[in-house]
C-alpha cells in the first residue's frame, strides 16, 4: 500500500518512500490509531520527529494542524526524501530538517521547546531507550505536560526507569507497539 496522508488539509497526498530497508513505513492503521489518540491536541502543537525516516508522522501532525515539525535522521537518503514529502505536501515553512546524531542532538543546547517526541529508531538495537533516557535528562527541550511517544515491535519492549517522563498507556497493532510517556510536572509549576 502506498504512503500517503490520511487526515487533514494534505489528505490522500501521496508520500515518497526511502528505498531500501532501512526505514519502517508506519502504517496507515497505527497512524489513524496514534492521531485518534491525541485529538485535537495535535492543533498549534510542535513536534520532533526524532528518527524522520519518510517523513510520515510529522507531516501527518502538520496535515491535522500542528504548528511545527522538527524533522532528523543521520542518513542523507531518508532527508532527501523527507524534503521531498515537505514540498509534495506544502509543509516546507512549518518544518525544519537536520541531518545527524539523533542522540548528540538530544544530548545538545536546546533551542526551541517541543510538546512532542517521537521516537522510532532502527530496530532491535535499543535505540528508543537511548533516545528516552537523554529525552528524560534534557528537560529543556520540552514543553510542560510533553509526550514522548516510542514506535517499535513489541519484542523491542522493556521497562525503562525515567526521573522525569512516566509511562501512561500502550497499543498493540499487530506488529507495531506504542508507548506513551508523560513529562511530570516540575515542583517549580505546581501551585501550593
Amino acid at each position: 500500500m502506498p504512503l500517503r496522508v490520511i487526515a487533514g488539509t494534505a489528505k490522500s497526498r501521496k508520500l515518497k518512500d526511502v528505498p531500501g530497508d532501512t526505514t519502517r513505513p508506519v502504517t496507515d492503521r497505527v497512524k489513524e490509531a496514534l492521531f485518534n489518540i491525541l485529538g485535537s491536541d495535535v492543533h498549534d502543537s510542535r513536534w520532533w520527529d526524532l528518527f524522520g525516516g519518510t517523513g510520515a508522522i510529522g507531516i501527518e501532525a502538520l496535515s491535522r494542524g500542528a504548528a511545527f515539525v522538527r524533522f532528523s535522521d543521520l542518513n542523507r537518503l531518508p532527508v532527501e526524501v523527507i524534503k521531498a514529502n515537505l514540498e509534495t505536501t506544502g509543509f516546507s515553512k512549518q518544518a525544519e530538517i537536520r541531518r545527524g546524531d539523533a542522540f548528540a542532538m538530544l544530548a545538545g543546547r536546546a533551542d526551541k521547546e517541543f510538546d512532542y517526541l517521537y521516537i522510532a529508531p532502527p530496530q532491535y538495537k535499543e535505540m528508543w531507550i537511548k533516545a528516552l533516557q537523554l529525552a528524560d535528562e534534557h528537560l529543556e527541550w520540552w514543553s510542560e505536560g510533553a509526550w514522548a511517544i516510542v514506535q517499535i515491535n513489541p519484542v523491542e519492549y522493556k521497562e525503562v526507569e525515567l526521573k522525569n517522563f512516566e509511562k501512561f498507556d500502550e497499543r498493540k497493532y499487530g506488529s507495531t507497539l506504542l508507548i506513551f510517556y508523560k513529562k511530570l510536572e516540575s515542583p517549580e509549576s505546581k501551585v501550593s
